[in-house]
């Protein structure tokens, strides 16, 4: 499928003058070497421990049961690994080889198999061809760590190649052992948006795999072929994280707008999201979207940010460390309203109904990009900050319980 060249330079040379801007104007961000004290609302005090700093862009972590942590570096390529609360010099061999000389591009989530915590899940930005006019996907790559090396690694699933395959991706199991893929690359300019109702490309899409990376019998475009068999849902912009509600079992999904309307979706088989003939955001010039916001006939947005945030990872806290965070959901920001150095980690608070009743902005005095949340097996969180000097924090309650 072709696309018109010339809009796809447009967009990157748009993105390229952006980060130029951001580097001259932002700025600097903390990057705490000791443990540092914050307000908080609900939680009087939260304490932040610095567990690993010099992480290169980090973009995900994975627990291991041996109490290994697994970062990925989205620009280096590099799988590092933080052991006994220290970052290694050497980082883990095996992984492939990643294209990542352009923004979006690069090694990205990592998700380790329920049931074997050696077999690792990885997406990147898989390179096609070099030359003049390299072209590239995005792949999701699954071999078996055995020390400090990944072997027998393939690709198990590779997204459908467009003119300029970049997009976000991230992955989540589920208890039954599949494995939901989000790619995005659907992006607000011209023929580019409308990957997202593409039936001929997955981009644009959440996909829904078996642990090999086959397709579900079940899934709810096999037997229609409206879309390819791998998609579950339709209608995405960039989705950036992905989480289970511990009560209702329903996965939520974040997604990001170009200017305001982010959103965080209830996921739900076969349903289509809207993007781009719906949307609550403006484009980066500023006009809307799609005319006039709204969401007649799609899905709406259970969660709505407007400036926006430019959401990462969400999770839901359901640990014992934190009881007055008890099934809040917590929203990694990389930047609010377009800003650079206003990332921060977004607290949402819901009623008896799982009605949003409340929000509480953390973490902005790091004036860091919060790229990856996480609850840790010890019921604690872990973000990243997604920076050249990047670094992975244990939040945790500054007074003991």
């Amino acid at each position: 499928m072709k696309h018109n060249p010339v809009a796809h330079l447009v967009l990157l040379l748009m993105f390229v003058s952006a980060a130029a801007s951001a580097q001259r104007t932002s700025p600097d961000p903390l990057a705490i070497t000791e443990p540092m004290i914050l307000p908080t609302f609900d939680v009087p005090q939260i304490r932040v421990v610095p567990l690993a700093t010099g992480l290169a862009n980090p973009y995900a972590l994975a627990f291991r049961d041996n109490g290994d942590i697994l970062v990925t570096e989205r620009y280096t390529g590099r799988l590092r690994v933080i052991r006994d609360g220290r970052l290694q010099a050497e980082d883990i061999a095996g992984v492939p080889e990643v294209y990542s000389e352009v923004f979006r591009a690069g090694l990205m989530d990592i998700a380790l198999h329920p049931d074997d915590d050696s077999l690792v899940y990885l997406t990147y930005t898989k390179p096609l061809t070099s030359g003049e006019n390299p072209t590239h996907t995005v792949a999701l790559a699954r071999g078996r760590l055995v020390e400090n090396q990944l072997t027998d690694v393939s690709d198990i699933f590779v997204a459908r190649e467009i003119d300029e395959g970049i997009a976000g991706s991230v992955l989540q199991f589920t208890e039954d052992n599949k494995l939901f893929m989000s790619l995005g690359g659907a992006y607000a300019y011209q023929a580019i948006g409308e990957l997202a109702q593409d039936p001929a490309v997955h981009f644009g899409k959440l996909m829904r795999l078996n642990d090999d990376g086959s397709v579900p019998a079940d899934n709810p475009f096999v037997a229609s072929g409206e879309y390819l068999p791998e998609v579950y849902s339709v209608g995405h912009r960039n989705q950036l994280g992905l989480a289970f509600h511990p009560q209702t079992g329903e996965l939520w999904a974040a997604e990001n707008g170009p200017q305001g309307g982010d959103e965080v979706n209830i996921v739900r088989a076969g349903e289509n999201y809207g993007w781009p003939n719906v949307s609550f955001s403006r484009q980066y010039r500023g006009d809307w979207i799609a005319g006039e916001p709204g969401h007649a006939d799609y899905r709406a947005p259970e969660i709505l940010f407007w400036p926006s945030v430019a959401p990462g990872a969400i999770t839901f806290y359901d640990g014992d460390q934190f009881p007055e965070w008890q099934n809040n959901l917590f929203v990694g920001s990389m930047m609010t309203g377009r800003i650079p150095g206003t990332g921060h980690l977004v607290r949402i608070v819901f009623n008896s109904r799982g009605e949003e009743i409340r929000r509480e902005d953390l973490l902005t005095e790091l004036r860091s990009r919060i790229r990856e949340v996480q609850q840790g097996p010890d019921g604690l969180l872990y973000v990243l900050t997604d920076e050249e000097n990047g670094s992975l924090l244990r939040l945790e309650p500054a007074v003991s319980r």
